[in-house]
């Protein structure tokens, strides 16, 4: 009696269970930051500001909603650099970037905004430039947080910055960004979330209460 009641009380909490887990989804609104190697797309390991490109590289920023790098949507367009830049000839003391910008989709974009088309275009930069310095000679106006992370290219869009959107797009807690929550992808999301775990912790605690209610009763 004491084991048929437990489970049953059990299997009546397994949906707050899956429910706590699945308030938890949620991904950021950023740019996020690409390298092209032929015609791959690996998300970049350091941020423009750091990077320094050579000659003849090709890279890549794609607007989007994400939960972290493993699944981020790389930027559109198959164009490589001698397509971009055909128009631009080499110069001494400098050197060319290909940059493949890619506003993303109306489902990304903040509401009340519509994202631009993308665009490519090739900088001509000095050879110590940095990525960001690049970006900055072809995609006027360009947006930073305080926290010198990449919030809008080309003025888009016009507000936000990293917000932390439900999984449907719609917007969650303005109160966490993408800066503020590097420890969502510094396990690659491999870990359960903090949900999965106060919902488990919530099952065991009820269903404790519940074995001693019914031996109690007995």
């Amino acid at each position: 009696m004491i084991r048929r009641a437990t489970v049953l009380f059990l299997a009546a909490l397994l949906p707050l269970l899956a429910g706590a887990g699945q308030a938890q989804a949620a991904g950021y609104r950023y740019w996020s930051f690409w390298e092209r190697d032929g015609s791959a797309w690996t998300y970049a390991t350091v941020g423009p500001s750091l990077s320094r490109p050579a000659d003849g590289d090709v890279q890549g920023f794609r607007f989007s909603v994400s939960e972290d790098s493993g699944d981020a949507a790389k930027p559109r367009g198959a164009a490589g650099f001698d397509t971009i830049c055909a128009k631009t000839p080499a110069k001494d003391g400098t050197k060319r970037v290909a940059l493949v910008i890619d506003f993303g989709t109306p489902g990304d974009a903040p509401s009340g905004e519509k994202p631009p088309a993308g665009r490519t275009a090739c900088a001509q930069v000095a050879e110590d430039a940095t990525t960001a310095e690049a970006l900055a000679s072809v995609a006027k106006p360009l947006r930073y947080d305080s926290n010198a992370l990449l919030c809008a290219i080309a003025g888009y869009p016009a507000k936000g910055c990293g917000e932390q959107v439900a999984t449907d797009g719609k917007d969650s807690s303005p109160t966490e960004t993408a800066e503020t929550a590097g420890s969502a992808e510094d396990d690659g999301g491999s870990g359960p979330s903090v949900g999965l775990i106060a919902g488990a912790a919530v099952v065991v605690v009820l269903g404790a209460a519940a074995v001693w209610q019914v031996r109690r009763r007995a």
